[in-house]
């Protein structure tokens, strides 16, 4: 029996879940994937995913992959697997990994960046309809000052200020290869891309520039923080429900079908 090493691009709404990773509750996006691929091929999988994602976090695509024996079309593992899937996930599309005697895919090792967008709904009154999609922030924000001192952290650092309590990574020492901020009205979206994130970093990232935009700190703060390595120093980790993983980067050599990074600006 030969094993196929296949990938899926999962988008979701974590709204309803208790994050990405599996739990007792069952109450999370693994959970839910793995009882529908259970469903689809009566065979119990366990899945790899690009990047852990918390609760309330969105993913506009999350890629993992599992091994099957199985051999069904593409379009069939896309179908099958939405059927039993319920309205907040869905498979956007699947691909067999294709072989490399060096190195085997791997939805995480293999990745070679990831991005992440955040937005945020800024108006002195909430908005119902960007509830739990959008961080909301009442007070007047200056994009123009935010885009400014995210510039510090454009490089190789050290982002312990930004990282959490509980974050496992065995290096503080990030590669943030570019922040950008874009407005439109009420909206602004921030991207994020970096060759890996800290827990809660883009969260306490966020956070930090908010205290920037509203003039609470001056636009010097980030590097400051970030020549201080001190998590204490900088804002609280701000709301998880902007928060959308966008985008993972891999070698085309893997062909994977994947899109390109979608972005809020056009909202």
């Amino acid at each position: 029996m030969t094993l196929k090493r296949l990938v899926l691009g999962v988008q979701y709404d974590g709204t309803p879940w208790h994050g990405w990773q599996t739990q007792l509750s069952g109450n999370t996006v693994q959970d839910r994937l793995q009882q529908a691929l259970f469903k689809f091929t009566q065979a119990d999988i366990t899945l790899h995913c690009a990047w852990w994602t918390d609760t309330g976090v969105h993913a506009i695509e999350q890629v993992v992959h599992f091994d099957t024996a199985l051999d069904r079309p593409m379009s069939s593992w896309i179908r099958g697997l939405n059927t039993h899937l319920p309205s907040s996930i869905a498979v956007r599309w699947a691909s067999i990994a294709k072989i490399d005697p060096q190195h085997e895919f791997h939805a995480r090792f293999s990745a070679r960046a990831r991005t992440y967008h955040y937005l945020l709904y800024n108006n002195s009154i909430r908005s119902p309809l960007w509830n739990d999609k959008a961080g909301w922030v009442f007070r007047a924000l200056d994009h123009d000052r935010m885009r400014e001192a995210a510039q510090s952290l454009i490089g190789t650092h050290d982002f312990t200020a930004f990282r959490s309590a509980d974050c496992q990574a065995k290096s503080p020492v990030k590669m943030m290869h570019e922040i950008t901020l874009t407005r439109r009205e009420d909206l602004i979206v921030i991207k994020l891309h970096a060759n890996a994130f800290l827990h809660h970093m883009v969260r306490n990232i966020v956070g930090s520039l908010i205290y920037v935009g509203t003039g609470r700190q001056p636009v010097n703060w980030l590097a400051e923080l970030i020549q201080q390595n001190n998590r204490h120093l900088a804002a609280p980790t701000f709301s998880p429900h902007g928060l959308y993983l966008a985008k993972i980067d891999y070698d085309p050599k893997w062909e994977l079908p994947q899109s390109p990074a979608q972005s809020f600006a056009h909202y």
